[in-house]
């Protein structure tokens, strides 16, 4: 894998305590590489929007460590935050989050206009944008005016004013139909293969999932392995039977207890193989010496 331009050490997040606790994430570690595509599925609640809004750092963690390029994020402040996450990151989201009276050309150069960046030279990367989403000749319209896969355009473009090396995508095709869907992967994909951005894509859509390079399974805030689709719990809404992925190529498969949910599973004999041997491994360390948790087993992925 290249080198990797996320890691999380240990990561936890709890929300309230007492009865109301509720552990979201539970010691999480994970490197993604530069220029990779990884996609984070799970169902509802499985943790997976939680790791993504860590990853990017809308939300800090109660223990662990988050690394951007090697370097740990916990200390920075909520200034240096904000720049960080406005320079490095883009974000393409289910929801479209448009300004609905601004003009497409306002909404897509909003994170330059909040850099301080003048506004001549704001018109003319969000036209050059606007330009690679062939949306152009929108600039002018009200976000109001666009159709559900235009605003998509619209929200990708405004990901990209800041050249950004990752970009975050929460359920991106979940508001669009199937032929637009198809048409925005190809536009996300794209991006990571011709330009290098790293593409982390957050999914219950294993149709989506699988046109990453990478896959991480979350059930219950924990990684668990590549289970098959019908105990995975996550299932494409665009073709397919929920639930269901092609079976493994290696012969000899072995059927084990998924200790998570108690379901019966098949593996073939080098994943179980490679299971058993992670689980004769003393936990790393972490170069970021972030502080691990008695009662919080760690995960790798």
């Amino acid at each position: 894998m290249a080198a990797p331009v996320l890691e999380t050490e240990n990561l936890v997040k709890i929300y309230g305590r007492g009865d109301t606790r509720f552990d979201a994430l539970k010691g999480i570690n994970l490197e993604i590489g530069k220029g990779e595509s990884v996609a984070v599925v799970g169902k509802s609640g499985s943790g997976k929007s939680t790791l993504m809004h860590l990853l990017a750092l809308l939300d800090g963690p109660t223990h662990g460590v988050v690394a951007l390029e090697g370097r740990p994020t916990g200390d920075l402040s909520a200034k240096e935050l904000n720049e960080l996450r406005n320079s490095a990151f883009g974000f393409v989201f289910q929801q479209f989050f448009l300004t609905p009276n601004q003009s497409v050309l306002e909404n897509v150069t909003l994170p330059l206009k909040i850099a301080g960046v003048p506004a001549a030279e704001r018109k003319r990367r969000g036209l050059e944008a606007l330009e690679q989403l062939e949306m152009a000749d929108k600039a002018d319209n009200k976000a109001t005016d666009l159709s559900g896969g235009q605003k998509q355009r619209v929200v990708i473009a405004r990901a990209l004013i800041n050249n950004p090396s990752v970009i975050f995508a929460d359920e991106p095709t979940g508001n669009l139909d199937s032929a637009t869907s198809k048409v925005v992967e190809d536009i996300l994909f794209g991006l990571n293969r011709d330009k290098g951005i790293t593409l982390v894509v957050v999914t219950h859509d294993e149709d989506l999932a699988q046109r990453c390079g990478r896959q991480i399974y979350l059930v219950d805030g924990e990684v668990v392995p590549n289970l098959p689709k019908s105990t995975s719990g996550v299932g494409g809404e665009r073709g397919g039977q929920p639930g269901t992925r092609p079976a493994s190529s290696t012969t000899g498969p072995l059927q084990v207890t998924e200790p998570t949910t108690g379901a019966i599973v098949t593996l073939s004999e080098a994943d179980a193989a490679e299971i058993a041997r992670a689980a004769q491994e003393p936990p790393r360390a972490g170069r970021h010496a972030a502080p691990s948790t008695t009662d919080q087993p760690g995960a790798t992925a």
